[in-house]
């Protein structure tokens, strides 16, 4: 293959990558505390050889992607297990396997034994990352913008732990909007400075459908050209065979 083959292969993996990130957004536009994907691409300049110095071949290079941390917008429930983080702080949960993840779903109920879970059945986590429970007849539930849960009834009962997360841009992704360190290693979070609690509410997904699927049929246009290109000079090579080869018989 020549260079521009590989120039349009570059793109089309690229469009692709971006196609599949767009569509995860869009599959999660109404999931709560979800944060949006972003690809980065960057231009690679290959100098070829035999050309004036500064001229060469650009190919598109995948750089990897970003969470993007924009604030979703806040929606009243007035369900008071319901829980928005104003600002950038992450819930800290235990997965149904064990694994500690983060994520900004406050969606949230009581299990059957009383601790606080997400509607996929994440437990939320306390502040030392212990598990939090209310207790049976616990009467009306009062959540403080630091994330202290108390009642009328029985006092203080724990305190949502809120947590920052520095290295959060290297978290991978699981499903329903949950974030785990890479494999191997620790994450670095925190206790959260500057972020509240507002309790009755949640935070909708930070994903604009609209622009989502603007983005999505622009992307789609892109692959298309860089599949018609890699199309077009597959046929001008075998056009050029065959001329060759009915040269060379006659």
């Amino acid at each position: 293959m020549d260079n521009t083959t590989y120039v349009a292969l570059s793109l089309a993996r690229a469009m692709k990558r971006d196609l599949d990130v767009t569509a995860n957004n869009i599959a999660n536009a109404n999931t709560a505390g979800f944060k949006a994907e972003r690809i980065i691409f960057a231009s690679y300049l290959h100098q070829d050889e035999g050309q004036r110095v500064g001229e060469g071949t650009n190919f598109v290079v995948d750089q990897g992607s970003y969470l993007d941390k924009t604030q979703g917008a806040m929606t009243r429930t007035d369900n008071p297990l319901d829980l928005a983080i104003k600002g950038e702080a992450f819930l800290s949960y235990r997965m149904p396997g064990g694994q500690t993840a983060y994520g900004r779903d406050g969606q949230l109920a009581l299990d059957r034994d009383g601790y606080l879970v997400t509607l996929s059945g994440a437990r939320v986590l306390d502040e030392g990352g212990g598990d939090i429970a209310i207790p049976p007849g616990a009467g009306k539930i009062l959540i403080s913008p630091d994330g202290t849960i108390a009642s009328d009834e029985t006092g203080v009962l724990g305190r949502v732990g809120l947590f920052d997360l520095p290295d959060v841009q290297s978290y991978i992704r699981l499903g329903n909007s949950m974030l785990v360190p890479p494999e191997g290693r620790e994450g670095q979070a925190t206790a959260a400075e500057g972020s509240e609690i507002l309790q009755g509410q949640i935070e909708l997904s930070n994903v604009s459908p609209v622009a989502e699927v603007t983005r999505l049929m622009m992307i789609q246009k892109a692959y298309d050209r860089a599949t018609k290109l890699m199309s077009t000079e597959d046929e001008l090579r075998k056009d050029m065979l065959r001329r060759l080869g009915s040269a060379a018989i006659g």
